[in-house]
């Protein structure tokens, strides 16, 4: 089976090396220059942008702004199914829906930079067959862990998990004096390994990842009601908080609190400068 990767961007090529084990990969990138480098480092094949020939699938992976001009203007080409990388799902959905009404459709998106893979993939699997589960099953083989999600709760859970946590960390980079590295905590210094890892990134895909979900607006009003909070106020909301990590996962047994919740008044001075080093689960 052949799968053409309509974009040799690094989600692209992540896409290509990862469907090699399955299908014969060509790439096509309004840069013939990308596209090449990228057949070169995978073994696969060039051709060019607006090609008319067929291909059993068709992978997505352009921009999200660009997503649905891309399913719409590729749609010809896949014979057989299509599926997108582009980390919004929704809109893809409903493009495929659209424009390949009667083949396979599967929207998909890695929760990690390519050079951080394997990891968590979200999968919308809408129209499932042959091809759709040779390439889920690529990704699978390649290490990575693929969950089914649908458009609406992949979407809502991205103003969270995206939008909402690069606000607060972007938000804490801009907020932050610069003081000696001998004052960093744990919480600090996990702070600040996350900011180096947000900053890495590329300004355009983050704006993007803005632009494409809702989360800032909400994280901005916590930040306001905690800087507004008197004394009992600021407790109510560190338990509002300490409640809702439970919920989702966190120590629930006062046996299993974290460092920072054991200490004293007087052993907060002597907490430890060493943090563990974070990782981000996004595309980001």
């Amino acid at each position: 089976m052949e799968v053409l990767v309509v974009g040799a961007g690094a989600m692209g090529r992540w896409a290509g090396e990862t469907l090699d084990a399955e299908f014969e990969v060509a790439f096509a990138d309004r840069d013939p220059d990308a596209a090449s480098a990228a057949a070169d480092d995978t073994g696969g094949r060039v051709v060019a942008l607006d090609t008319t020939a067929t291909f059993d699938a068709v992978c997505i992976a352009v921009p999200i702004t660009a997503a649905r001009t891309a399913i719409e203007s590729h749609a010809d080409q896949a014979s057989r199914a299509m599926f997108d990388v582009t980390g919004v799902m929704a809109d893809p959905v409903t493009a495929m829906r659209e424009h390949l009404p009667e083949r396979e459709r599967v929207s998909l998106h890695p929760l990690f930079a390519p050079e951080n893979a394997p990891g968590n993939v979200a999968a919308v699997i809408d129209a499932r067959g042959p091809v759709t589960e040779a390439a889920l099953d690529a990704i699978d083989d390649a290490g990575n862990h693929v969950f089914e999600t649908d458009p609406e709760e992949h979407d809502s859970a991205m103003e969270t998990v995206q939008a909402g946590a690069h606000t607060a960390i972007l938000a804490y980079a801009l907020a932050a004096e610069d003081v000696r590295e001998e004052f960093a905590t744990p919480v600090s210094r996990a702070l600040s390994d996350l900011v180096g890892t947000v900053t890495e990134g590329t300004p355009r895909v983050y704006r993007e990842i803005q632009e494409s979900f809702e989360g800032a607006d909400a994280v901005a009003a916590a930040a306001k009601r905690i800087a507004e909070a008197d004394g009992e106020a600021f407790e109510r909301l560190y338990e509002e908080a300490r409640g809702k990590r439970r919920r989702q996962g966190g120590p629930t047994d006062p046996g299993e609190a974290s460092a920072d919740d054991e200490l004293t008044e007087g052993d907060a001075a002597e907490e430890s400068t060493t943090g563990d080093d974070s990782t981000r689960g996004d595309r980001q």
